[in-house]
């Protein structure tokens, strides 16, 4: 708009729905081109994470958004069809916090196959045994088997290659599986027999949910672990649950859950190791998709 001889810009208004980086809210804050507001019907722009069910009703209640930015690489949270019905553009950010996924990943390996949450409620309680120590594994001693073999799949390909352990995948949407450091499994039955440890990194989609159920649990090796950091509705908990009280499995580690957050407590075993969808969580991806969300809705609006 122009008056008299000056230009005046209207900003761009920004809704901060989800915990960002600082730096992120700094940048933005100081852009003359754009103004951070409190009130949903007021954006242009929303910045969410994965935690934000940003639904039919939602959008309905942001009459002027023409952005949603999401600070993650899924975006099954999004009514996606709704959004694209009023023309709205999504960014997501694929792979950003796929290194912090695969380092928890690996802990969650260490942590079940050297029983290490046992161990610390035993000293905790003043039971200093030992004796048993010598019937855990190192990390090469299990097969691993992933499911999915994207941006966070093939990186703990390589970090579990690293400790010496042979690792097998199941993802029908990959070719060079070598390039990946893994070898392929010709089914997902075949993956799931041969898989002492299994762990999920799908995309949840129609064809996804529930890809791991009874049946599929029943076909890994008795006293196999099974991670699920990917999302909770990929695999039937309960399922899980239930195989870990039978002893089918020996250990699960879940970081998502179906849903979230879990609605009535899970059971206090040791053998199951619980973080609170945090897994993609860490100071370095923080901080970078802080600064690739902001350059990203820099570049949406030049």
């Amino acid at each position: 708009m122009q008056s008299g001889s000056q230009f005046i810009v209207l900003k761009k208004k920004l809704l901060i729905a989800a915990d960002v980086d600082p730096r992120f809210v700094a940048r933005i804050a100081a852009d003359e081109r754009f103004a951070v507001v409190q009130e949903l019907a007021d954006a242009e722009i929303l910045v969410t994470r994965a935690h934000v069910r940003v639904t039919r009703a939602l959008l309905e209640a942001a009459p002027r958004l023409e952005l949603i930015a999401q600070g993650t690489s899924g975006i099954d949270n999004i009514d996606v069809a709704a959004a694209r019905e009023r023309g709205i553009e999504i960014i997501n950010l694929p792979g950003e916090n796929a290194n912090a996924v695969a380092e928890m990943v690996i802990a969650f390996m260490l942590m079940m196959t050297r029983t290490i949450p046992r161990y610390t409620e035993e000293v905790r309680r003043g039971i200093f045994r030992r004796d048993d120590c010598a019937t855990r594994h190192e990390l090469r001693h299990y097969r691993l088997g992933i499911v999915g073999l994207g941006e966070v799949g093939w990186r703990v390909a390589r970090l579990a290659g690293a400790f010496g352990v042979p690792v097998s995948a199941f993802d029908p949407y990959i070719d060079d599986f070598a390039a990946r450091g893994a070898a392929p499994a010709p089914s997902l039955d075949a993956l799931l027999e041969s898989s002492d440890i299994l762990t999920l990194h799908v995309p949840l989609t129609d064809e996804t949910r529930r890809m791991i159920a009874a049946p599929e649990i029943a076909r890994l090796p008795r006293g196999a672990f099974l991670i699920n950091a990917a999302r909770g509705e990929v695999l039937d908990q309960q399922a899980a649950l239930d195989a870990l009280a039978s002893n089918h499995l020996a250990g699960v580690a879940l970081d998502v859950y179906d849903p979230e957050p879990p609605p009535t407590a899970l059971p206090p075993d040791p053998r199951l190791v619980l973080t609170p969808h945090i897994a993609g969580c860490s100071h370095e991806c923080k901080a970078a998709i802080g600064e690739k969300l902001y350059e990203r809705i820099m570049r949406f609006y030049t």
